[in-house]
């Protein structure tokens, strides 16, 4: 692994346990093409590079492994998956269905001050605009956790958020490629919405916000085929 992958994150003595925090770290680094399909990684590799002992490592492998972003081989060793269609497809069908309901639900109450949380994020969001497509992400995660939070569906977001990496792996491509500023007049026509109360148009402008992956993936395998099963 280069400097730059080493540098990712540095794992602090906080109350998360090292497992989620190197599970965090190289979940992201996978998400974020850091480590692209096919890179192997080392137990004992990652284990000195953090100053920790293999079994925390071997945790965090298998649970990249479940949730489809590692392919741990007998023998052979650990390697980053390669990204599954059919993974992609599902979350974005599940994502959707969830996301929809949850937009709908703030639009029956508008909140002032989660209104104003978001157009805030989505003034941040304007300045990033040419920057890196990593920052986007994040800005993009804080977005969909923010609405998520704010009907009072966090767990609901949770369970999303695990089921989804394969999408991200997708949508960080994607960020790379497309355009940045037409994302954020989505979520900005999101927002109206709610903010105007407006039911059916929050689904109808949530909807189309996650339907877009459906045109974007098939020019990213086009353009990237040995990343794909």
């Amino acid at each position: 692994m280069s400097d730059r992958k080493r540098e990712i994150v540095a794992l602090q003595p906080v109350r998360i346990s090292v497992v989620d925090q190197l599970h965090a770290a190289l979940r992201m680094a996978i998400i974020g093409n850091d480590l692209s399909p096919g890179t192997r990684i080392s137990e004992s590799e990652v284990a000195q590079q953090y100053g920790i002992s293999r079994q925390p490592v071997r945790e965090a492998f298998i649970t990249l492994a479940n949730e489809g972003l590692l392919d741990i081989r007998p023998q052979r060793g650990s390697f980053v998956a390669k990204i599954s269609l059919a993974a992609v497809l599902d979350a974005r069908f599940v994502r959707e269905a969830v996301e929809a309901d949850i937009v709908k639900l703030l639009a029956d109450t508008p909140d002032p001050a989660l209104i104003a949380d978001l157009r805030g994020q989505l003034a941040r969001q304007q300045e990033l605009i040419g920057g890196s497509a990593r920052d986007f992400m994040e800005a993009d995660e804080i977005f969909h956790r923010t609405l998520a939070e704010g009907a009072d569906k966090g767990n609901a977001w949770r369970v999303l958020v695990e089921m989804k990496a394969q999408m991200d792996r997708v949508r960080f491509l994607s960020s790379m490629h497309f355009s940045v500023a037409r994302l954020i007049e989505q979520h900005r026509a999101i927002v109206d919405a709610i903010a105007g109360g407006d039911r059916p148009a929050a689904e109808t402008q949530m909807r189309q916000h996650l339907q877009g992956i459906l045109s974007d993936l098939p020019v990213i395998k086009q353009e990237r085929p040995e990343y794909f099963l």
